[in-house]
């Protein structure tokens, strides 16, 4: 049986680079030099076209409808039904080879950094994360979502990073993340790893997660130097976070189950959120395509 590590999967999330159980105040200050380093990159003409179009992004999150879409509605990228991870990844390929940010794993990482650690346990390599492995075969239930992430080394002219291995995971429609929040606490859905592709790709099967009080919806994932260092635990590359966009959030959680959703996507923005704030997730925010009916396919290009 999984332990319960808090009370409250909410609180600990309103600021996570600040909370106690995230890596440090080391971790958060040398995370903090590394993004304004890479801001301070863009002076000049470049930065003017990057304020232009975060500040577009964040215009965008802060307008968002609580009210939009009905069943059948597709995201503005892609017409109904045509949601594929082929399309997605060639999507977000075609973007600079900026290093994504760092970012804190948050508190509930599963990773073994804080209590759990879900990355020793057999089974936790896999493609579809909607299902608990092991003693329990619960199913997330939700709007599917196919995430599909492309790695490039920066070290290597950005070439594709095969063969590298990533943890995904995230919360689940009421805004819960397994092995930690008292209600699912015995679970373990919503998390896997994967070994990258040839061309750095690497895709999981998964719901579309909740927005819960006082974070923008998002996904979380780490990179680890190939499979093996990751169900160790072991040569951790990167640690990021991915940005759902604000138009097909309003669609999701205009369907059935994802009510609370509402009200706290209308309470946040990209502009305000702890993590995507200081730049509008301008290296974070996925490409969507699909619809409520057959599924949505998020893409991003990561840089490490």
């Amino acid at each position: 049986m999984l332990v319960s590590m808090t009370t409250d999967p909410h609180l600990d999330e309103l600021d996570d680079h600040d909370d106690d159980h995230d890596r440090g105040l080391q971790f958060d200050m040398s995370t903090l030099f590394d993004r304004r380093r890479l801001l301070a990159l863009f002076a000049g003409a470049g930065a003017t076209a990057l304020l232009v179009a975060c500040g577009s992004g964040d215009d965008d999150a802060a307008t968002a409808s609580t009210s939009g879409g009905t069943s059948g509605t597709t995201a503005t990228t892609a017409a109904p039904g045509t949601a594929t991870a082929a399309t997605a990844a060639t999507a977000a390929t075609d973007t600079s080879c900026s290093p994504i940010p760092e970012e804190t794993a948050g508190p509930y990482p599963g990773d073994g950094s804080n209590g759990v650690n879900v990355l020793a346990e057999s089974g936790i390599a896999r493609r579809d994360i909607t299902s608990s492995f092991g003693t329990s075969t619960t199913r997330a239930e939700g709007i599917p979502l196919t995430i599909t992430l492309t790695l490039t080394d920066t070290a290597n002219g950005c070439a594709p990073m095969a063969g590298a291995a990533v943890y995904l995971w995230h919360c689940d429609r009421d805004g819960n993340y397994s092995m930690y929040s008292p209600a699912v606490a015995d679970e373990n859905y919503l998390r896997g790893v994967q070994e990258t592709a040839a061309a750095g790709t690497v895709t999981f099967e998964t719901i579309f997660p909740a927005c819960y009080s006082g974070r923008w919806p998002h996904v979380h994932f780490e990179v680890y130097r190939d499979l093996a260092s990751a169900t160790a635990s072991s040569d951790l590359v990167a640690t990021s976070q991915l940005a759902l966009p604000a138009e097909t959030c309003d669609l999701v959680y205009a369907t059935s189950g994802y009510e609370a959703s509402v009200r706290n996507l209308g309470q946040v923005s990209l502009a305000r959120d702890n993590v995507f704030g200081d730049d509008g997730a301008a290296h974070q925010l996925a490409t969507m395509s699909g619809d409520v009916d057959t599924g949505f396919v998020a893409a991003l290009a990561v840089a490490v």
